[in-house]
């Protein structure tokens, strides 16, 4: 696969070159950063493996109902979000054609305050490099330069700078390439750190806390499943948009079913291997697990200053976090680059240094560590779900269940099991509503 020569003789469109390359792709969007902050403080806030249990379980309803959808949706309308609500709701004779914009925006100001965090990574891992970070007295006051005014300006700028060369050349020549080295050596950078964690004295409380069985007090407390249910509605990239626009560019032969359990499983996957690499270190060192923002940028590098290997651990850990961050950017910018490339007709490149260049002149203002995380959780408290909820809004009620399941059942063997819509059409509504809800009530769940 590579052009899809559907597009009305204007001009062909981007395929993925293969099922498992798109695939990858979308796991690369989900696993960002927050698989590896949020996920193992929150695993150690909640009890260890009774956070795992909700975890798990609202991963796999949201797999089968959610991100299945957003696939599904965006193949139909061989576009992103704004054009394929925009020729859903011209079909049905419905208002608010342009509703589309919403998780367009959010995609971009959310890309814009990660290009930001990016940057803060990218620092940090020249600083494992250069011997920088182990040469300096306080890490807190470290971290504090760093995300202070424009104190990573030339980073930040850096970290757009491979976001433009990532997703200039297109989805099969650039992005499902990059993909395909990024993520299996996340994969594998992680599996080696959580071996030589293994060897660490006093990691085994670590992996009691996370493994043993749950604590009841835990798993009734409904924060846990609050807490859980956020983290896997954003870990899966569910808002509208980077799953919507990855899927315009799949082939309709596929099964998107089959591909969003296995984005949903290898997302988890990442998850699970950043806890059993942090929970366990924080133990062995005899820090709090569950120190939250901090832990990233604050509380694990105290723990590679005191570790013995601790220079190189440092630049495996920072490297890959990159890697996951990088993949995920692409995918946040991908869904404003696609909407002014097809809207206005401008080429690729055009299209990506017009996104980059005034995503760079709204980042440089919220480069302060105070003000990204205000932006960050507008962003995910507000835009997200609703761009959530409008997919699947218009894909499930609106378009209606016949047509789900016809766009979800192309490229299946068997028939779309019979559970699958009204799961979709009322439980995973009904999620994306009560993430808003939630978010607004508790100031994020995310």
């Amino acid at each position: 696969m590579g052009k899809d020569k559907s597009m009305g003789g204007v001009e062909s469109r981007d395929q993925w070159g293969s099922r498992w390359g798109f695939i990858i792709a979308c796991v690369g969007s989900a696993v960002g950063m927050a698989n590896v902050w949020a996920f193992p403080y929150r695993a150690a806030r909640y009890g260890g493996s009774s956070y795992l249990i909700p975890y798990i379980i609202c991963v796999v309803v949201l797999g089968c109902t959610g991100v299945v959808s957003e696939i599904a949706f965006g193949r139909w309308g061989r576009s992103g979000p704004y054009a394929t609500f925009r020729k859903a709701l011209t079909e049905r004779g419905r208002p608010f054609k342009n509703i589309g914009i919403i998780p367009v925006l959010g995609s971009f100001a959310m890309a814009t305050g990660y290009a930001i965090i990016m940057g803060w990574v990218l620092r940090y891992l020249w600083g494992s490099l250069s011997g920088a970070m182990f040469a300096a007295e306080d890490v807190g006051a470290y971290f504090g330069a760093i995300c202070g005014d424009f104190g990573s300006f030339g980073w930040h700028m850096l970290a757009l700078g491979l976001g433009f060369a990532m997703a200039t050349a297109g989805i099969s020549k650039s992005i499902e390439r990059v993909c395909k080295v990024m993520m299996p050596l996340f994969y594998v950078m992680f599996i080696y750190m959580a071996v030589r964690v293994a060897m660490m004295p006093g990691a085994s409380e670590g992996y009691k806390y996370l493994f043993i069985l749950p604590d009841t007090a835990h798993l009734l407390d409904p924060e846990t499943w609050i807490f859980a249910l956020g983290q896997a509605f954003f870990s899966l990239s569910l808002a509208g948009n980077g799953t919507i626009v990855y899927g315009s560019y799949l082939d309709k032969k596929e099964n998107v079913l089959f591909c969003s359990m296995n984005i949903a499983v290898f997302d988890t996957l990442a998850a699970m291997l950043a806890a059993i690499v942090v929970i366990p270190a924080v133990f062995a060192f005899g820090l709090d697990p569950a120190s939250g923002p901090p832990l990233m940028f604050i509380t694990l590098p105290m723990i590679f200053r005191e570790m013995t290997g601790g220079a190189m651990f440092a630049i495996i850990f920072f490297a890959a976090i990159l890697f996951a961050a990088a993949t995920s950017l692409v995918n946040l910018f991908e869904t404003p680059i696609e909407m002014i490339q097809e809207r206005f007709r401008l080429s690729r490149p055009r299209a990506v240094g017009l996104v980059i260049a005034v995503s760079a002149l709204c980042g440089i203002f919220l480069e302060n560590g105070n003000v990204i995380g205000e932006w960050m959780d507008v962003v995910s408290i507000y835009v997200c779900p609703v761009g959530a909820f409008i997919a699947a809004f218009i894909f499930y009620w609106i378009m209606g269940p016949r047509f789900a399941e016809k766009q979800i059942g192309l490229g299946r063997n068997g028939a779309v099991p019979a559970w699958l819509m009204p799961l979709g059409k009322y439980l995973y509504c009904g999620i994306a509503l009560l993430v808003l809800a939630l978010g607004i009530m508790l100031g994020g769940i995310g």
